[in-house]
């Protein structure tokens, strides 16, 4: 089979993809009916890195996917350097997948002299040649103005929602929202679901220590109600078992967490173990290896969501329509990652 996936008329797509992640590439190319252009990558003695294609891609599309997980910024450089060796090779179009887009918490100043890193990184991508972004579930959608070019942003929603459907009673479900910017995506969510009651804790955050936050309280009912809290990422999951514990606290029957994101880094594994969360719920946006599966822990597929963004970049159709599901071809035979 060929790396190279023919269109009409006279398009080609190509997917590459650096060593950050390259299972996912692999699952997302099967969706696409083609495979991953092979690649040469190696590290030099010094750490420096090399990257070569080993098939012309003139006047290709290609889709350049790297997983921006740890550590981090060795895999964004080597995605860099991947979007640069395309455009020297005369690739038609260069596409960065960012399925999580490193250093996305990072958009904006909290304090006087701090850095805007998430536009720096924004910045490095568009000078490294690439000519537009795909990411999923953003820290802020805002972002997306960061980029002097198309960002196609993804969600997970529509997955992570046809699993709550089948696998959770709604009937007395309230959709909790971690803090209170998350709360519009959890309106979303309640609304998707039949118009769920929602509720959100009231925290604040320490924005000159990383990964600190205190709960305060929660405003909405949370005794008796099955909760199931919604966020776009678990770092070190400080935040997220804090409001479990607000939430039992508060007399919740369980507390089902779903997130895009699971980063679980440091004691996250540690902490989410001994939180009583009745199931954390993930997408393989990142690896998340055996060693960081809980027993209560379900990590979901997004190459068919990836697969089916890409498709439609490359078809000059609509991404938007991805919000109201995937495409009954993409629909994942396998969900679980």
């Amino acid at each position: 089979m060929s790396a190279i996936l023919e269109g009409t008329p006279d398009k080609r797509l190509a997917l590459v993809t650096g060593r950050a992640y390259p299972e996912q590439a692999e699952e997302t190319a099967k969706y696409l009916g083609t495979t991953v252009l092979e690649t040469t990558a190696y590290d030099f003695a010094n750490g420096e890195m090399y990257i070569r294609f080993t098939e012309p891609v003139r006047g290709a599309d290609v889709f350049v996917m790297q997983s921006h997980t740890e550590p981090i910024n060795t895999w964004v450089m080597e995605q860099l350097i991947m979007i640069d060796a395309l455009k020297r090779a005369s690739a038609r179009s260069i596409t960065a997948v960012c399925p999580f887009m490193g250093y996305s918490r990072q958009d904006k100043k909290h304090q006087g002299r701090e850095p805007i890193t998430a536009r720096l990184i924004f910045d490095l991508f568009r000078t490294a040649g690439a000519d537009r972004i795909m990411t999923v579930d953003l820290h802020a959608a805002q972002e997306q103005g960061f980029f002097n070019g198309p960002v196609d942003h993804l969600t997970a929603m529509p997955v992570l929602l046809d699993y709550v459907r089948g696998h959770l009673p709604l009937e007395n479900t309230t959709i909790v929202s971690p803090d209170a910017g998350r709360i519009k995506v959890s309106e979303q969510w309640a609304a998707k679901l039949g118009g769920l009651p929602l509720a959100f804790i009231h925290k604040t955050r320490d924005t000159t220590r990383p990964n600190c936050a205190e709960a305060h309280g929660i405003i909405g009912d949370a005794a008796g109600r099955d909760c199931v809290v919604v966020d776009d990422m678990i770092d070190t999951a400080g935040t997220i078992c804090e409001a479990v514990r607000t939430l039992n606290n508060a007399g919740a029957a369980s507390v089902t967490l779903v997130a895009t994101h699971g980063l679980l880094s440091g004691p996250a594994v540690e902490r989410l173990s001994q939180c009583g969360a009745r199931e954390i719920v993930l997408m393989d946006t990142v690896p998340v290896p055996e060693s960081k599966r809980l027993p209560n822990m379900t990590v979901l597929s997004v190459a068919p969501l990836l697969a089916a963004g890409i498709r439609s970049v490359f078809e000059s159709g609509s991404v938007s329509t991805l919000l109201n599901g995937l495409p009954e071809d993409m629909r994942p035979r396998n969900i679980y990652a």
